[in-house]
């Protein structure tokens, strides 16, 4: 799943943020998001002790629970070694789903216009100890493939596949910079198998509340 607010020309991926925001080698099948999110407007809060929470990874994102503004840098050309950066603002908003195996999170933006409202499912494996990241927005109602990763030494790493301007790309997303209070993010794409990358996204978040 890329993330690509407006769906410029030189990629063949729908406007989310990996297309908003990230796509696997898994072969999942894209689902009607009603089928998915449904049920989970009111699901508790994480049942399992923060030490065991810690210590298997399904405590990976409880320190993005709750709303943050989102400072955007969105490289405006890709693959042309452009360093002209499109700036704008989001707000992002958190809350655990599944009794804290999962998260849900709403991306909300009115930079390009028509307001874009988006959506990343998260969800842990308690016996991979990974976490799978699904993309879905109001452009197109139907969810991406995932991202897969985890989290290691504070850094969150998720890689999948996707294809850019009709060429196989692999998509990494970054999660860095974690404090209370703030948070970094960044996407980067590689036509190599990940022996160098692009980064053409960038999100620095800061907490509300």
């Amino acid at each position: 799943m890329s993330h690509d607010l407006h769906g410029d020309a030189a990629t063949t991926v729908d406007p989310s943020r990996r297309r908003l925001l990230g796509v696997a080698a898994t072969g999942v099948v894209a689902l009607p998001v009603a089928s998915v999110l449904a049920g989970t407007a009111r699901t508790p809060a994480p049942a399992t002790p923060a030490a065991a929470r810690r210590q298997d990874g399904r405590g990976d994102f409880d320190f993005y629970i709750g709303r943050w503004q989102v400072r955007n840098e969105r490289l405006k050309q890709r693959w042309v070694g452009s360093d002209d950066w499109d700036v704008f603002d989001a707000t992002d908003e958190c809350r655990p789903i599944l009794g804290g195996l999962g998260t849900i999170d709403e991306y909300v933006t009115d930079h390009y216009g028509e307001r874009l409202i988006g959506n990343t499912l998260r969800l842990f494996d308690p016996k991979t100890r990974q976490w799978s990241a699904y993309w879905v927005s109001n452009r197109s109602g139907v969810l991406e493939p995932p991202v897969i990763g985890r989290f290691k030494d504070g850094i969150g790493t998720f890689v999948g596949k996707d294809v850019d301007a009709g060429v196989p790309i692999l998509v990494r997303y970054l999660w860095t910079e974690i404090t209370p209070t703030s948070a970094k993010w960044d996407q980067a794409y590689s036509r190599d198998d990940g022996k160098s990358w692009e980064t053409n996204w960038i999100m620095r978040m800061t907490r509300i509340d």
